[in-house]
């Protein structure tokens, strides 16, 4: 069987989409309205979805870092996977509505926690809606088990140390990386020594990922002569980063590390320096 580790198209998941090893996990949600994305879920999802709720299942009390959106720890990461059922020999899928935005945040948690078969729907909820596939309403869930992964403890990168990496690369829209605009936190502006890639530049104009050959052309030129590993991605608080690292891994190339706390960490502090243009 076929393992999918970045991205699958929703044609490949229609035809599983009956497999019992197969753990189907909706991630939509909306952060002006953070009721929004399960009540779009109880609607309408990918039938035998689950629902995982960013603030509620994918965020966690703020112990590893202190941003918008915690990272949870890796005891809560286990009790998480155990309850949405994913053993050893699943294939798990999450998408969004939101190309892939909060999907990705998922995708990079499983991985972090040593699980392999996990992909993010190419195209999101719209493009099963444009395929015309099968969707169901309610509530669903499945069967606990004892989710056997651990924690791969050198991924994630602390206020601490972020400053020591070789390349730091925030992933937020270019105006709030230049300090021209914040919407949602209390300064605007980015980390000193970091350069911008914008999450939504792996996408094309229909929401679908870019071919891979053409993202690792355009993150090996955007690092130069450092290697994948030994760079650094935040975002405001770690979920858009995510998408990078998805891209990244899409590309075939090595996984870099997370700054979790991410911008809201960095600038809560006033004694932190900040960045402009």
């Amino acid at each position: 069987m076929d393992m999918y580790t970045t991205v699958i198209a929703s044609d490949a998941l229609e035809r599983h989409s009956n497999d019992p090893d197969w753990v189907i996990i909706d991630c939509r949600y909306d952060l002006a309205d953070k009721s929004a994305g399960k009540n779009a879920y109880m609607e309408s999802h990918i039938p035998g979805a689950i629902y995982a709720d960013l603030h509620d299942d994918l965020s966690g009390p703020p112990v590893t870092n202190r941003g918008r959106h915690p990272l949870p720890v890796p005891d809560a990461m286990k009790q998480l996977f155990s309850r949405f059922g994913i053993g050893s020999r699943c294939q798990v899928i999450a998408y969004d509505g939101a190309n892939g935005s909060f999907a990705a945040r998922l995708w990079w948690m499983l991985r972090y926690m040593g699980h392999e078969a996990v992909a993010v729907l190419d195209g999101g909820w719209q493009a099963w809606q444009q395929a015309n596939s099968p969707v169901r309403q309610g509530l669903e869930t499945r069967s606990p088990v004892r989710f056997q992964g651990q924690a791969r403890e050198d991924w994630v990168v602390t206020v601490e140390n972020v400053t020591a990496a070789r390349l730091l690369i925030d992933s937020r829209d270019p105006a709030r990386f230049a300090g021209e605009m914040e919407p949602v936190d209390r300064v605007a502006g980015h980390i000193p020594g970091a350069i911008n890639r914008f999450w939504k530049n792996n996408l094309e104009g229909n929401g679908n990922f870019k071919d891979s050959s053409r993202l690792r052309y355009e993150f090996l030129e955007l690092m130069g002569n450092i290697a994948p590993a030994d760079s650094v991605f935040y975002c405001g608080s770690g979920v858009t980063a995510c998408h990078n690292l998805l891209a990244i891994s899409h590309a075939g190339l090595a996984m870099p590390r997370l700054y979790a706390g991410s911008w809201s960490e960095w600038c809560a502090d006033p004694g932190r320096p900040i960045a402009t243009g």
